[in-house]
């Protein structure tokens, strides 16, 4: 089961209160305080962990609690520390608070965040003793717990991101490039929810390919889950629209392409901008090429025909993907190396200049008779 999305209440231990106790043995009629510690409260901590599709592992729970601290005891006895509660979840996930702000987006593989903090133990009657308190009695309480109330949500993080209309053949291509197996079936809307699929190119190179399920328009406004699925092509560094010559429903291709290009553009002009590789899918249809020589003239993008069924193309289309996604990482890598210099030159521009050393004076360097 795909969940995307979901609200949980997280609450941490409380703290152990300290001790108050004093050492009582024979032939030691003042053994002074000995009260210890109370242990430490522990904490619900959330991980995004490689290899985890989805939020339905905090699904099925709606508290996660985590122990308390134990009290401090006689003979200097530290209180047990509670145990942490960890929530693994997949990269590309945000954290809320109930208020609706962000928490942190864990959008890298070990990435941390601490949802709720365990309160400190408190301290024992051992730590207040003095020349002048010998015999003290204070303690002090442990911390109490925190509570709050958590949104989960996933956005897919994937190198590539298959768009298109309803039944255009995105999941039918990522069964063909990868080991995926997702829904397949000859109706709109099999895909109700992204597939992941990793891309091997020869054998050292691969990328994660995500199968996003079909736009239709007004999808910008919501209309067909058009918000659930549009969320998730944000992470896509690169899109490869698909384009069907022939839709079930007799629409014009060209305006299919256009209408999802405007629902891009209208959910974010930043996605609208995101680079793009149109590809015609089911290119073994009779007719298939009018519809393409159309297709290349109202795209103006990289523009290849591909068929899963015959696997024409497939491999035009994976080195076309390999080359944009090398250019984007160089493009990275320095912008990176760029903002690092920039940072180093801001360093020294800012650091203090060194005070002058004050030369020895010539009556100082001719030595007394």
């Amino acid at each position: 089961m795909f969940v995307d999305r979901v609200t949980i209440s997280v609450h941490s231990g409380k703290g152990g209160n300290g001790a108050v106790s004093f050492r009582r043995e024979k032939f030691i009629p003042r053994g002074g305080p000995d009260g210890g510690d109370g242990g430490d409260g522990g904490s619900v901590i959330v991980i995004a962990q490689p290899g985890v599709d989805s939020l339905a592992l905090l699904a099925h729970k709606r508290n996660w609690t985590a122990t308390a601290g134990e009290p401090g005891r006689g003979a200097d006895c530290h209180g047990r520390n509670g145990q942490d509660v960890t929530l693994l979840v997949p990269p590309g996930t945000i954290v809320y608070d109930s208020r609706g702000f962000v928490l942190k987006d864990l959008a890298k593989p070990g990435d941390t965040l601490v949802a709720a903090k365990g309160g400190k133990g408190g301290k024992g009657n051992a730590r207040f003793k003095s020349s002048t308190n010998r015999a003290p009695r204070q303690f002090t309480p442990g911390e109490d717990a925190e509570i709050r109330e958590l949104k989960f949500e996933l956005k897919v993080i994937a190198d590539v991101g298959l768009i298109g209309l309803p039944n255009a053949g995105k999941s039918t291509l990522l069964s063909r490039l990868s080991r995926a197996r997702p829904e397949i079936a000859d109706y709109p809307f099999t895909t109700k929810f992204p597939n992941l699929g990793i891309v091997s190119v020869g054998q050292e190179r691969q990328f994660v390919m995500a199968d996003i399920p079909g736009l239709i328009e007004g999808a910008h406004e919501g209309v067909g889950l058009g918000h659930e699925f549009l969320r998730h092509v944000e992470r896509a560094g690169l899109l490869v629209h698909l384009v069907e010559p022939f839709p079930a429903d007799a629409s014009d291709p060209i305006s299919n392409y256009r209408n999802i290009r405007q629902e891009l553009k209208l959910y974010s002009a930043e996605l609208g901008e995101r680079p793009e590789i149109v590809v015609m899918s089911k290119c073994e249809l009779p007719g298939a090429d009018e519809v393409f020589e159309k297709l290349r003239e109202a795209a103006g993008n990289i523009i290849t025909p591909i068929s899963a069924v015959t696997g024409e193309g497939l491999n035009k289309l994976l080195q076309i993907v390999t080359d944009k996604l090398d250019e984007q990482r160089q493009a990275r890598e320095e912008a990176e190396e760029r903002a690092a210099r920039q940072a180093a030159k801001a360093a020294v521009v800012a650091a203090p200049a060194p005070e002058p050393v004050a030369a020895p004076s010539d009556e100082a360097a001719i030595p007394t008779p």
